[in-house]
């Protein structure tokens, strides 16, 4: 692969291959923009089939983080990081701390934290290498589990998206089909049914439906493949992405989709208008699931969980925010997301060029 031009084609700042052979890390970190701030996206471990699918994983995903904590209005900039390995087989405490070592030698331009593959535990391995580390426990002064805060972003979106399409923000009577209720989509399910929602649920994790239907009386648990085709209000995807496609948006019978899994679209521009031509209304995902974002990095200043709940909840106004410019300029609202993202880096950035003399920055736990 042509690692230039692939950075090329997204504009990254700066991609780092770190190996340690004593520990058998292999991971790649990618920043992509920090215009805004440093650069924070979560450490991914993955079982890659190789260094180009880990790669291209990377520089996708870190773009996608300069876009979330713009829109979200966070001065924070976009980066990841992905560990090419087995989660369920290859991980240790030297491990972690080696890629915590490579983090630090990036001195605050890059700031990390869980992901797919790595959790709370782990994150605490890389903090005894580097300061720039987010999502630790509560215990240690981190803000733990960020599940909560990314579901209430997730069924703020959902409000905004009702009222939008029909006036009225209320949730009661309304029928919710959540594909994928694992940490994110329990809580989801808790706000909604809590609000009078009717909710069709799936996941292909036998024990997180039996604690769903334990926990939430009334909820209709379908097989996965059947999700697609139920006919409700919000179809809310909560697992894996790419799941809106050629093959399943004819199968919808929504009038909204707003869930809370990254990259929702297979192809962004293409299945956003085949979307907005069936009449359905997509809440961009990077914007609706920026909860979790938002939380951990609260943890910059001192966690305060009130703030990053007030902060999380105004992801209802964001969204009206997007569908107000996707009307008012006749374009999709996955464009008019980028664009809001957009516009703001762009601001910003101008204001960056005045000159304010040549005091160093402080730098450390807390302090960008």
């Amino acid at each position: 692969m042509p690692v230039f031009e692939e950075l090329s084609k997204k504009d990254h700042e700066q991609v780092i291959f770190c190996q340690d052979q004593d520990s058998g890390l292999k991971a790649i970190i990618a920043i992509h923009d920090t215009t805004l701030g440093p650069a924070l996206g979560g450490c991914r471990m993955f079982p890659y089939n190789n260094e180009e699918d880990a790669l291209r994983d990377v520089l996708r995903l870190s773009r996608g983080m300069t876009y979330k904590s713009a829109a979200a209005g966070l001065n924070l900039g976009g980066g990841k990081a992905v560990i090419i390995g087995n989660p369920k087989t290859d991980k240790s405490e030297t491990l972690f701390r080696a890629y915590g070592r490579f983090v630090q030698g990036l001195a605050g331009r890059y700031i990390t934290a869980e992901d797919v593959g790595t959790t709370v535990r782990e994150m605490e391995w890389v903090r005894m290498e580097t300061d720039y580390v987010t999502g630790i426990s509560r215990a240690l002064g981190g803000s733990g589990d960020p599940s909560p805060v990314t579901a209430l972003g997730c069924y703020e979106g959902i409000k905004a998206s009702v009222k939008w399409q029909t006036g009225n923000e209320s949730l009661e009577g309304k029928v919710v089909a959540v594909q994928g209720v694992g940490a994110v989509g329990y809580h989801l399910v808790q706000h909604l049914t809590r609000d009078g929602a009717k909710v069709v649920a799936t996941d292909i994790d036998a024990e997180n439906l039996r604690r769903i239907a334990t926990d939430f009386r009334g909820v209709e648990v379908v097989a996965p493949e059947a999700i697609y085709g139920v006919p409700c209000d919000v179809f809310a995807p909560c697992a894996m992405g790419a799941i809106i496609n050629d093959d399943t948006i004819p199968m919808l019978k929504c009038g909204i989709v707003a869930g809370s899994s990254n990259n929702q679209l297979a192809d962004e521009e293409k299945h956003a208008a085949a979307l907005d031509k069936k009449g359905i209304l997509y809440a961009p995902d990077y914007v609706i699931n920026a909860g979790g974002l938002i939380n951990v990095a609260n943890e910059l200043e001192g966690y305060n969980r009130e703030r990053a709940v007030q902060q999380a909840a105004s992801i209802y106004n964001i969204v009206t925010t997007i569908y107000q410019i996707a009307r008012d300029e006749k374009i999709t609202t996955n464009r008019a997301a980028n664009a809001l993202a957009e516009r703001r880096i762009a601001r910003i950035g101008r204001i960056k060029g005045t000159f304010t003399g040549t005091q160093p920055q402080k730098r450390g736990r807390g302090i960008i």
